[in-house]
């Protein structure tokens, strides 16, 4: 069926993978030069988290902003102004003297990159129907892990043999590449050319097609709708977890297991080769569940809660007495992260209309951004404090309690602001 149906919107989504990949690779980036831009510039935990902070605090406000840029002029511009300026930022970081220096630097990338999931997941919307859109938001979000694995790899390298400055400069060129086959590719499936009809039909089987001429909804009207809360509290309890994952773990396996971050890591390429299943998989469960006649809602409700629980063993990681215990439970809860994050973004693509799905989406983004500007502070001041008392895995230690109660709370909020998951008529 699939051969009679077409499959151009699957190379939409290698285009979205691709996209995030970058995405990823340029924010993990400072994580991995972290030991060495601390004895250079002599950081401490917390010039280190304020740095974290100031592409947070940009990246949400930037993402209020995006979403309903996006929503008012397209996909397709839209993404590509928001990889010019990441990329450009993430080069910007080379060029960086100070402290106060990263921080502008990161800022201007965090602006930049705030496009990125608000246009990936209009395009989603806009090129798959309903039953597909979780294993399509699954597959271009594992290219935020796939991200996360090249950059322990590729970082070390370039650190290695040219420096830390040409580790920005290089990863930062990568976005420009990419931007010259998006304008090639892409384009909304009312006004594509090499769409088949029959693809186009199985794309519209269950939403409303595209209106060129319809208007965004105001995004002020999307707070008083009861569904845009369980989206912004599932997205600010957890996204936090992921950013720490992404920004502390290699310096955790660092202090506490003595990993040389200036080689390839194992330990960090599987870590975020399990996201990359979990966010596979997490989007194929949904979809599962569906084709053997869940209801939609059901489907999302019953896998977001499997990978809740999946996060709970991480507050075991203090009991790992070697790097591969800690491995272990932190790809775990990883995964389940990653398997969580592809469902929350196709919960409310199923309860928005496309009109109205980057707005949502820019706004619990935000939201996330608000929480992971509060964690890093907390992070770096347990650790700060814990490091000066000489044990610095005490921190770690409350640090992996929260993580592993953050998901089921989000569920059960999420569950009460939706209890069905109803879609929104606007």
């Amino acid at each position: 069926m699939e051969n009679t149906i077409g499959k151009y919107r699957w190379q939409i989504v290698a285009l979205l993978f691709f996209a995030t990949t970058i995405n990823y690779l340029d924010r993990q980036v400072i994580g991995l030069l972290k030991p060495t831009l601390e004895k250079e510039f002599n950081w401490t935990e917390t010039d280190y988290s304020s740095i974290v902070v100031a592409f947070q605090a940009a990246y949400a406000l930037s993402l209020m902003a995006f979403g309903g840029i996006i929503d008012k002029i397209g996909t397709k511009l839209g993404y590509s102004i928001s990889i010019v300026a990441w990329s450009l930022a993430a080069i910007a970081h080379a060029f960086a003297k100070s402290t106060f220096g990263f921080g502008v630097a990161r800022a201007a990338l965090g602006l930049g990159e705030a496009g990125n999931f608000p246009a990936a997941i209009k395009a989603t919307a806009e090129w798959f129907p309903k039953k597909e859109r979780a294993l399509a938001t699954g597959i271009f979000n594992s290219g935020a892990n796939i991200g996360a694995v090249v950059a322990p790899v590729m970082v070390p390298w370039i650190l290695g043999e040219y420096g830390w400055e040409m580790a920005f400069i290089v990863t930062g060129g990568i976005g420009f590449i990419w931007l010259i086959f998006w304008w090639i590719y892409y384009e909304v499936p009312a006004k594509h050319k090499k769409l088949q009809k029959a693809e186009y039909d199985y794309i519209h089987s269950d939403v409303e097609p595209e209106n060129a001429n319809e208007k965004p909804v105001a995004w002020l009207k999307l707070f008083g709708i009861r569904q845009t809360y369980a989206f912004v509290f599932g997205k600010m309890l957890t996204d936090p977890i992921w950013w720490f994952f992404l920004f502390w773990l290699p310096s955790y396996f660092s202090s506490t297991f003595n990993l040389d971050l200036k080689k390839p890591s194992l330990p960090l390429i599987l870590v975020y080769t399990a996201t990359t299943i979990g966010s596979i998989g997490g989007g194929y469960l949904s979809g599962y569940f569906i084709k053997k006649g869940w209801a939609i809602p059901k489907a999302r409700k019953v896998s977001m809660f499997i990978f809740a629980i999946c996060v709970v063993p991480i507050m075991a990681a203090r009991y790992a007495t070697n790097i591969w215990e800690a491995v272990a439970l932190i790809s775990l809860a990883a995964a389940a992260h990653q398997a969580w994050s592809a469902n929350i973004y196709t919960v409310a693509s199923d309860m928005f209309p496309k009109k109205a799905i980057s707005s949502v989406i820019g706004i619990g983004g935000m939201a996330g951004s608000v929480g992971g500007m509060i964690f890093p502070l907390i992070v770096g001041s347990l650790l700060d404090s814990y490091k000066a008392a000489g044990n610095i895995n005490a921190g770690y230690n409350i640090i992996f309690l929260l993580c592993g109660s953050a998901y089921i709370l989000a569920w059960g909020i999420m569950h009460f602001f939706a209890p069905k998951n109803e879609q929104v008529d606007i």
